[in-house]
């Protein structure tokens, strides 16, 4: 963190050294290491500040969602309880009705309030995101900055098609399956509205994160932790994983599971493939130091 900052400071000002004759001797010299420090606190504030930029813009769009919450909820929040949803089209899946409720005070309030906050947390990520890149972004030599670059694409890409992936998906297959399950004809399926928005936040946002294991990868082989060799052993295990993954995210039926599964196995190939150019890369790297 250290070194960072001090390749971060590069472009700011230096503190002047003494002169002769200035009349003041060594009073107004200031050590190395008070330079330091005062460096340290200096970007330490401009942490601050651009941390409080990139919430002020999450803040702007979740304002920006909560103006527009009443649609969200009836298109997106809603949308995979209808029997017209795209999912159920594409599939060819007879939908069933089931009853939302709440019965809890509160439970209309937060799930009006938190489809607000989570979409506008998706929404301006990006903001954020891109204030975080503008700090860093002087502290690292060229070709950090094009790692650092290719990371945060990769990364945003596959968080969003597993999101994507999630709300499509795993959401409408297990709402249906939970739907017309029914252990005796006396009990009615009528979910609560608390536990609907939680489940359908947990799916897609489950999902996205399950989704960012090629950069995960990316990262340990950037560290030499992972290789594909490593990798390419590991398969027979990475399988049993997914399949549990795919269990533990979806309802209890192996076709859930196995949608689940396999994009996650295609996954897991595709971080092979990501950690041999890494590899490869570091090996040039190295020939050309040692050259």
């Amino acid at each position: 963190m250290i070194s960072f900052l001090r390749r971060k400071s590069k472009s700011a000002a230096k503190v002047d050294a003494p002169r002769v004759g200035d009349g003041e001797g060594d009073a107004h010299t200031m050590t190395e290491k008070e330079e330091a420090e005062m460096g340290f606190l200096d970007h330490l504030e401009e942490l601050r500040w651009t941390l409080f930029k990139g919430i002020a813009g999450v803040f702007v769009f979740t304002a920006i969602a909560a103006v527009y919450r009443r649609w969200v909820i009836e298109n997106i929040l809603l949308g995979p309880k209808k029997a017209d949803f795209i999912s159920y089209q594409i599939f060819g899946i007879e939908t069933t009705d089931f009853v939302l409720q709440n019965r809890t005070v509160t439970g209309q309030f937060f799930t009006d309030w938190g489809t607000a906050l989570v979409v506008g947390a998706i929404i301006g990520s990006p903001v954020f995101v891109y204030y975080l890149w503008k700090f860093i972004e002087p502290g690292l030599f060229p070709d950090e900055k094009q790692g650092l670059r290719f990371a945060a694409v990769f990364a945003s890409f596959f968080f969003l098609l597993g999101i994507c992936f999630g709300y499509f998906v795993i959401t409408p297959l297990a709402l249906q399956f939970f739907a017309q399950y029914q252990i005796s004809p006396e009990i009615l399926n009528e979910f609560d509205i608390t536990k609907y928005f939680e489940m359908i936040t947990f799916w897609s946002f489950g999902t996205g994160v399950l989704f960012e294991l090629p950069v995960v990868i990316y990262f340990l082989a950037k560290l030499g932790i992972a290789t594909p060799a490593g990798l390419r052993r590991s398969r027979k295990y990475a399988l049993i994983i997914c399949l549990i993954l795919g269990a533990f995210f979806t309802p209890p039926d192996p076709i859930s599971q196995i949608l689940v599964a396999t994009p996650l196995l295609l996954l897991y190939e595709a971080s092979i493939g990501v950690a041999g150019i890494v590899e490869k890369r570091r090996k040039r790297d190295l020939e050309k130091a040692l050259a």
